[in-house]
């Protein structure tokens, strides 16, 4: 009898659990990998996102773009692989490739502290005596990460002209360099140190030393700088709102950013002595999230290849991101089954 009701318990814990599994992601993984990259976007598109641009940067080969979906749903305009997309936390990589180039020149040190640069803050960030310019590069500073406050989000665009003060007088996640915390805070104020140390901003310093030597003409920081009509519109799950005039930071074209990931890995935005210094303090691939635009740009070194991929819908209590990540990883593989 015991047995018996074990197995009826089991067989409906079975069930139940079945509720719970996201089978959008398991379906999107399991289907056969299509033959092309534009069969993908097309699928990916059928998964529910509003538009979708791809960039693929083989080397030997001339750009490739791919596109599906919308770039202004409202409109029925399609999507334009020139479109200028809100590029969110792959902005970091361009920070942290800034702080390299300034501590190879000596007008930086890694091992300074945020009291260092910002006195004022102690007390009202913990450990600022301790924590250094290369713990916040590297996500160890623990920080508390401004956008996990619950607050900041009642009002984002309002708020985040004083996104600082929503990490202020908050326990710290651990002790400087005990711990990983990915935390915008960090990029925030790597960003202010910068301003600090070059005297002027820390965007012209990009603009200066990493997008006019690469030749990068659709990059910018903000949509001040730029036609809104060039934006490609975002969008977030349940929601008719167009995200494009939402200040969200760097916009840049996907071939731009795609340029900019392949001089990364294979060295050209550095100078001597710069690449050793990256390397040891921050990452050569990157992901970006704000309300209506999802990115990710990636380089394999197996097959020698930038992929970067651009999608216009968002939601961050669903699963779009791991939908995302899911279709990146397919666009790889086609692209090593057909090498």
């Amino acid at each position: 009898m015991k047995k018996k009701i074990f197995r009826i318990v089991l067989l409906l814990g079975t069930f139940i659990s079945m509720f719970f599994v996201p089978w959008i992601l398991v379906w999107a993984w399991i289907l056969p990998l299509p033959n092309t990259i534009q069969e993908q976007v097309d699928e990916a598109i059928h998964h529910g996102f509003d538009g979708m641009i791809v960039y693929v940067d083989e080397a030997g080969k001339p750009p490739a773009f791919y596109t599906g979906g919308w770039k202004d749903r409202e409109n029925k305009v399609p999507a334009d692989p020139k479109s200028l997309f809100k590029i969110a936390s792959i902005s970091k990589l361009y920070a942290a490739v800034s702080i390299a180039k300034l501590a190879k020149n000596n007008q930086i040190s890694l091992d300074e502290t945020l009291a260092d640069y910002f006195p004022e803050l102690v007390g009202r960030i913990e450990h600022a005596e301790k924590i250094t310019i290369k713990m916040m590069v590297q996500h160890r500073s623990g920080i508390p990460n401004f956008t996990s406050n619950a607050a900041y989000w009642e009002d984002e665009q309002e708020n985040g002209k004083n996104a600082l003060a929503f990490a202020l007088d908050l326990p710290a996640s651990f002790e400087p360099d005990k711990g990983y915390e990915y935390s915008n805070t960090n990029y925030l104020l790597l960003r202010q140190i910068i301003d600090k140390v070059v005297g002027y901003s820390h965007q012209q310093y990009i603009k200066e030393h990493i997008l006019l030597p690469l030749g990068l003409k659709n990059t910018f920081f903000s949509l001040e700088e730029v036609n809104i009509d060039d934006v490609m519109s975002g969008y977030y799950v349940g929601t008719e709102q167009d995200f494009k005039t939402n200040e969200n930071g760097m916009l840049a074209t996907a071939e731009d950013v795609g340029q900019f990931l392949r001089a990364l890995n294979d060295g050209s935005v550095f100078n001597e002595g710069e690449k050793e210094i990256y390397s040891s303090i921050y990452e050569y691939n990157h992901g970006g999230l704000v309300p209506g635009y999802q990115s990710l740009a990636e380089y394999r070194e197996d097959i020698d290849t930038v992929v970067v991929q651009f999608i216009n819908t968002t939601d961050f209590n669903g699963y779009e991101w791991n939908l995302s990540e899911i279709m990146i990883s397919r666009i790889f593989k086609i692209i090593k089954r057909q090498k």
